[in-house]
């Protein structure tokens, strides 16, 4: 991978760890103090061993499904700047309504750390540059690690950052995911021009 220190940035700002921490602290309000910790730590590792299998098995996918690499960077320019509008200009979540008792998997997990838009990008960044998923597993596991360091830490941040300094930082990182994405379309465009 030509620049490992954007791809863990767009795999961080995807995975949100600063607009989560409302909803990781709203899930886990009804399990023990001296348990979330425990719970959080279980839950980033099940997100990372998804995001590890995905990153395995995605080219594979993309391979079966004979998508050229200008496909594959405009369609992830326009997927991650729905992501960064959605950051910029959030809607009420429904994420936050979970079962009642200790969360397994969903909704911390999946979707909140492993979603879909991680995923995605995962794919995205595997099938843009070929025979980098050694580089790719790097980025991805300094962006997961990132990502759980505050996400443990959330109940700090919440209290330094508050519910308005949270908004303001995902609103940042929606800023800079959009200019992320904006480049990322216009190389799949400029390929695509180049070969025509």
């Amino acid at each position: 991978m030509n620049d490992l220190t954007a791809a863990v940035i767009t795999l961080f700002l995807i995975m949100d760890p600063l607009g989560n921490i409302p909803i990781f602290l709203s899930v886990l309000k009804d399990v023990p103090p001296a348990r979330r910790r425990k719970v959080v730590v279980r839950e980033v590792l099940i997100a990372y061993i998804v995001l590890l299998a995905f990153l395995l098995l995605g080219d594979g996918v993309l391979t079966v499904l004979q998508l050229d690499q200008e496909t594959i960077s405009i369609a992830g320019g326009i997927v991650l700047f729905i992501i960064a509008l959605r950051m910029i200009f959030p809607q009420t979540r429904a994420e936050g309504a979970a079962p009642e008792g200790e969360p397994l998997v969903v909704p911390l997990a999946i979707p909140l750390i492993a979603g879909p838009s991680a995923l995605a990008a995962l794919l995205l960044l595997q099938r843009s540059d070929p025979g980098s998923t050694m580089a790719l597993w790097l980025a991805m596991s300094l962006a997961w690690l990132l990502t759980a360091a505050i996400l443990i830490a959330a109940p700090f941040f919440y209290r330094i950052l508050g519910e308005r300094g949270l908004m303001a930082m995902e609103r940042l990182m929606g800023m800079v995911l959009v200019m992320i994405s904006v480049q990322m379309l216009l190389n799949g465009i400029s390929v695509f021009l180049g070969r025509s």
